[in-house]
């Protein structure tokens, strides 16, 4: 691929990280230099003393595009993992990186994430016990044009990388693979 980003973005829980996780691992099985900036290690280790109001939200975002911008310009592809919730900030970011850089919407509705909410967070934040929880208490603004959205319910998280994947490969930055059948690896996820 050269370098680029894949800016997975949606509401706690619908699956980012996971996903993100799994094209990584299929990206340098490829030969691929990629790093994965996740949203919530990021904020421990470079976005410490953030709070959760929308300027600081902002901050967190445009230092995870910078970062992400200089994997990028030095060949390695960045994978963010991050809420992201302000369209206008993603758009500048966005605006920031003047190649390759593709939105990936991670559409899992709101009920959804609650479900597979293993830390209990939104329960809290539905109590009122965390202040400006997003999708709850704090907007999320889905991104209007995004070059992929997944749909997590009913399709596998394997399935869902699969499908980021085959879009690399569609657009030619990264070339198919082909098993010992003659097959495109990950053909039956294509469209689907």
């Amino acid at each position: 691929m050269g370098g680029g980003v894949l800016w997975f973005t949606g509401l706690s829980g619908a699956g980012k990280s996971t996903i993100a996780r799994r094209v990584e691992a299929q990206l340098r099985e490829r030969g691929e230099r990629v790093e994965v900036l996740d949203g919530d290690e990021v904020r421990e280790n470079l976005s410490k003393g953030l709070g959760f109001s929308r300027a600081d939200r902002d901050t967190n975002v445009r230092r995870i595009g910078w970062v992400a911008k200089v994997l990028a310009s030095h060949d390695v592809v960045a994978i963010t993992a991050t809420i992201s919730p302000f369209r206008a900030v993603r758009d500048e970011v966005r605006a920031s990186i003047p190649e390759r850089f593709v939105e990936i919407y991670v559409g899992t509705p709101l009920a959804e994430c609650a479900r597979r909410d293993v830390k209990g967070l939104y329960a809290k934040a539905l109590r009122g016990e965390i202040p400006q929880f997003t999708g709850v208490s704090d907007p999320y603004e889905a991104p209007e044009a995004p070059e992929l959205v997944i749909e997590t319910v009913g399709e596998t998280p394997t399935e869902s990388a699969a499908r980021v994947v085959a879009y690399l490969e569609e657009r030619g930055w990264i070339q198919p693979t082909v098993d010992r059948a003659g097959c495109e690896e990950g053909a039956a996820y294509a469209g689907g």
